[in-house]
C-alpha cells in the first residue's frame, strides 16, 4: 500500500493569472479605499478653521489625529492579524473605517470630529499594516514591484477622489455630506474587497506574546536596511503631507484668490502618482531599486523649490514633480522593504507604515507653525531639509549588500 505524500505548498500568485488580477484588483480597491477615507479631509481644512475659528495648523489635528492614531496602531494591528488573518483584519478595517467616517458627518463640534477621526485611524490601521504583508506572502518575487505599485496606485487614485469629491460637494451643499458620500462609496468598495481577494495560501498564524514582537522589532532595527527605510518614510510622508495640507490656504488667499473648488484640482495631480508608482514598481523591478530610488527623491525636491514661484503654472509643474516623485518613491522604498524582511515581514512593514504616518503627524504639524511664521517660504525650508536628508539616505542605500538567498 503506498504511503501518500504531504500536500505541496501552493505556488505563489504568478502574473497572468485569475489570482494574480483578482488580487490586484482588491488591494487597488484597499488602497482606494484607505486614502481616500483617510485624507478626504484634507481639503476641508480651510473651511474647518472658518467655521469653528480655529488657525490652520489647529484645523490640520482633523487630519494629524486621524495619522498620528494610524501610526500607533499600525504595530498592534500587524499582531493581530497574524492571528486572525490577514484578509480578516483588512475587511473589518474598511467596513469600520467607513462606518465611522459617515459619522463624522454628524460631529456638532470640532472635538468631536478630531474624536471620530482618531478612531477612524484607530480602526483603517488593519488594512495598511497587512497589505504589504500580504502581498509579499502571497506574489511571486519578480511580481511584487508591480503588485505594490498597482496597490499604491490605488491610494493615489483614492487621496485624488477623496479630495475633490469633498471639495467640490462642500461647494455646492457642505462638507458634512460630502464626508456621508465619502463613507458610503467605501463601504460599497468593502463589499468588493472581500469579494474577490484570495485567501492567504502563504500565511503562517504567529504568536501574539510580548517577547516575540519585541525580538522581531529587534531584529529589524538591527538589519543594515530596514531603518533607513523607515527614516524614508517618516521623511517622505511627511514632506508630502505637509504641501498638501498648506497649498490649499495659499491658492486660496489674497496672492491667488482662488476658490475652494478651484484648489481642489490640484488634487487631480495625484493622477501623476498613479503613473509614478506602477511604473517606477516595474523599472526598479528591472533595473534594481538602489538604481532608480535616488532619482525620484531629487525629483520631488526639485518639484518642491518650483512651489516657490509666484507663477501659478510653475507651482502646478512643481506639484505634479513632487507627487510624480513622492509616490514612486514610496513604491520603491516599501517593495523593498516587503523583500529585506525575510521574517516577520508584517512587523516590518508595520514599523515602515509607523513611520510614515508618524511623520504625517509630526511633520505636518510642525509646518503648520512654519507657515503661520514664515508662509510659504518657511514651509519649503522645512521640507527640503527633509528631502535632502532622504536624499542622502537614498545613496546611502546605494551600497547596501543584498541579503544572501
Amino acid at each position: 500500500m503506498a504511503l501518500s505524500s504531504p500536500a505541496m505548498p501552493a505556488a505563489r500568485i504568478r502574473t497572468g493569472t485569475r489570482e494574480f488580477r483578482q488580487t490586484n484588483r482588491a488591494m487597488f480597491l484597499g488602497g482606494f479605499s484607505t486614502f481616500a477615507l483617510l485624507y478626504s479631509v484634507q481639503p476641508l481644512l480651510p473651511l474647518f478653521a472658518q467655521e469653528f475659528g480655529l488657525s490652520p495648523m489647529h484645523s490640520s489635528w482633523a487630519l494629524s489625529a486621524s495619522t498620528g492614531a494610524l501610526a500607533v496602531c499600525l504595530l498592534l494591528a500587524s499582531v493581530a492579524s497574524d492571528r486572525l488573518g490577514r484578509k480578516n483584519m483588512m475587511c473589518l478595517a474598511l467596513l469600520l473605517s467607513a462606518l465611522l467616517n459617515m459619522a463624522c458627518a454628524f460631529a456638532h463640534s470640532f472635538t468631536q470630529l478630531v474624536i471620530l477621526r482618531a478612531l477612524l485611524g484607530v480602526t483603517l490601521a488593519g488594512l495598511p499594516a497587512v497589505a504589504l504583508a500580504y502581498l509579499g506572502e502571497e506574489i511571486d518575487a519578480p511580481s511584487l514591484g508591480y503588485s505594490v505599485g498597482l496597490y499604491i496606485a490605488g491610494t493615489a487614485l483614492g487621496g485624488m477622489t477623496g479630495r475633490v469629491a469633498t471639495s467640490f460637494l462642500s461647494d455646492y451643499l457642505t462638507w458634512r455630506p460630502a464626508l456621508a458620500v465619502i463613507g458610503g462609496a467605501a463601504l460599497l468598495a468593502t463589499a468588493e474587497f472581500w469579494r474577490i481577494l484570495p485567501q492567504s495560501n502563504h500565511f503562517k498564524a504567529g504568536t501574539l506574546d510580548l517577547p516575540t514582537i519585541l525580538g522581531g522589532a529587534r531584529r529589524h532595527f538591527q538589519d543594515g536596511g530596514l531603518p533607513w527605510f523607515f527614516c524614508l518614510a517618516f521623511l517622505l510622508m511627511g514632506s508630502f503631507v505637509s504641501v498638501y495640507n498648506y497649498l490649499g490656504f495659499r491658492l486660496a488667499g489674497a496672492e491667488f484668490g482662488l476658490r475652494h473648488s478651484e484648489v481642489s484640482l490640484i488634487f487631480s495631480l495625484y493622477l501623476m502618482g498613479m503613473f509614478s508608482s506602477v511604473w517606477m514598481g516595474k523599472l526598479a523591478d528591472r533595473f534594481g531599486r538602489r538604481r532608480v530610488l535616488w532619482t525620484v527623491i531629487a525629483v520631488m525636491l526639485a518639484g518642491l523649490l518650483l512651489t516657490l514661484s509666484g507663477s501659478l503654472v510653475l507651482i502646478i509643474a512643481g506639484i505634479a514633480l513632487f507627487t510624480f516623485g513622492f509616490f514612486g518613491g514610496h513604491s520603491i522604498a516599501s517593495s523593498w522593504v516587503g523583500r529585506r524582511a525575510k521574517m516577520q515581514a508584517g512587523l516590518a512593514s508595520s514599523l515602515y507604515l509607523f513611520f510614515y504616518y508618524l511623520g504625517s503627524s509630526l511633520i505636518g504639524s510642525f509646518s503648520g507653525l512654519m507657515w503661520e511664521t514664515a508662509g510659504w517660504p518657511g514651509v519649503v525650508a522645512v521640507l527640503a531639509a527633509c528631502l535632502i536628508l532622504a536624499l542622502w539616505v537614498a545613496v546611502r542605500l546605494r551600497k547596501l549588500a543584498p541579503l544572501a538567498a
